[in-house]
């Protein structure tokens, strides 16, 4: 078989190469030093870059003014922009265009995708419940403005969302509630009556806030698709921002392993590059295979999410089901990175907590990466529990 990517796949990496060409985590704040936000907006001018690129509709169809590639294409893209710690809601828009694409009506497609592709709609997602722990779509009860049908009357909402990646920016998030009907995907403006952000600041120094909604009355248009009972439609927006999570950490790594090889076979001990020693050696070695681990379960989730996507939701009978693949890829993104961070802090020295060089900062990204859905432990419970319901 044949696991090369394609030319447009390609393509789509020269192009984001080519986007981030000059972005660099040197000169911005240390989050380690500062207790504010390092900045009070996303870099707008990358972002419009990135519009011009036709990269941030890459996996929108092209019907709504995408490139009409895959979750595989915008994974590629996510992981050149962890590469230079790219403060830009990639992770967070693409993940939320793509639920709006296959949950959206016609008319919510139409109107919306068009604006993201062009870079002109920012969109996020909240992705926990108010302690963080809790899944994110208990955290908000959605209950029915005018009568138990929820239309048209929309929703009324109460509860709290914590952990919202830039949030005071975004122009529209799409908010996972629980009502009498099921779960709720909605598409919550943040500035709207009835919701309160309160600031927040990430692990890696970025904005972010808490949602409280207090009677927050969202109209029946903001609705993406039906409620669905076994929460089917925001498992699968979790399940994007699982693969995109993932390569994040991926390109993050891989780009920390670099800068790791680049210092040990300079930097000299006993008149030798410390790299030539067996323990340097050994730790890098056993680093990169951490990083293969993950790129592997990385390609498997998102290609099996792209193809539940293309059929319609319906995952393949015969194959170990997609939420093993998913919690599978989460568990060594969150390990892996962890791991090559640590290791590249050890063999820097000194040199690694020095806030002159970016290792301190790519550190805080990993960190913020690893625990952004939760911790590896939570993953592997459900691995363990898609295994046995399934006697695999």
């Amino acid at each position: 078989m044949d696991f090369t990517f394609t030319e447009e796949q390609q393509a789509a990496v020269e192009a984001a190469r080519a986007a981030f060409a000059d972005v660099a985590p040197d000169g911005v704040p240390s989050p380690a030093v500062n207790a504010d936000p390092v900045a009070a907006d996303i870099d707008r001018e990358l972002w419009q870059r990135l519009a011009k690129s036709d990269l941030l509709g890459i996996a929108l169809a092209e019907e709504y003014g995408g490139s009409g590639l895959d979750p595989v294409a915008w994974c590629l893209v996510l992981r050149e922009s962890a590469r230079v710690l790219a403060r830009v809601p990639l992770l967070e828009t693409g993940a939320a265009a793509l639920a709006v694409q296959r949950y959206g009506s016609e008319a919510q497609r139409r109107q919306l995708l068009p604006e993201v592709a062009a870079g002109r709609l920012l969109l996020g997602v909240a992705p926990h419940g108010r302690t963080g722990h809790e899944p994110a779509d208990q955290g908000v009860r959605a209950v029915a403005a005018d009568g138990p049908t929820g239309s048209p009357g929309g929703w009324i909402l109460d509860g709290v969302q914590t952990g919202v990646s830039a949030a005071q920016v975004l122009d529209r998030i799409v908010v996972p509630a629980r009502s009498d009907r099921g779960t709720l995907l909605l598409l919550v403006d943040p500035h709207a009556p009835g919701v309160e952000l309160r600031r927040q600041v990430t692990a890696h120094g970025e904005l972010a806030a808490e949602m409280v909604f207090d009677g927050a009355r969202v109209d029946a248009s903001a609705q993406l698709g039906e409620p669905a009972p076994d929460a089917a439609n925001w498992l699968h927006l979790r399940g994007l921002l699982i693969v995109g999570t993932a390569a994040l950490c991926l390109g993050l790594g891989e780009q920390i392993l670099r800068m790791t090889a680049d210092y040990t076979g300079k930097r000299q001990q006993f008149g030798h590059p410390i790299a030539t020693f067996q323990a340097v050696s050994m730790q890098v070695a056993d680093r990169y295979i951490d990083l293969r681990a993950m790129e592997v379960t990385l390609w498997q989730a998102a290609w099996r999410i792209g193809l539940v996507a293309a059929a319609d939701g319906t995952d393949d009978p015969e194959r170990i089901p997609l939420a093993a693949d998913l919690a599978t890829a989460k568990v060594w993104s969150a390990e892996g990175v962890r791991s090559v961070a640590a290791s590249a802090q050890h063999l820097h020295g000194g040199m690694g907590a020095d806030l002159d060089y970016p290792l301190h900062r790519y550190h805080a990204w990993a960190k913020h990466f690893e625990l952004f859905l939760g911790p590896a432990a939570a993953f592997e419970d459900e691995v363990a529990t898609v295994l046995a319901e399934h006697r695999l």
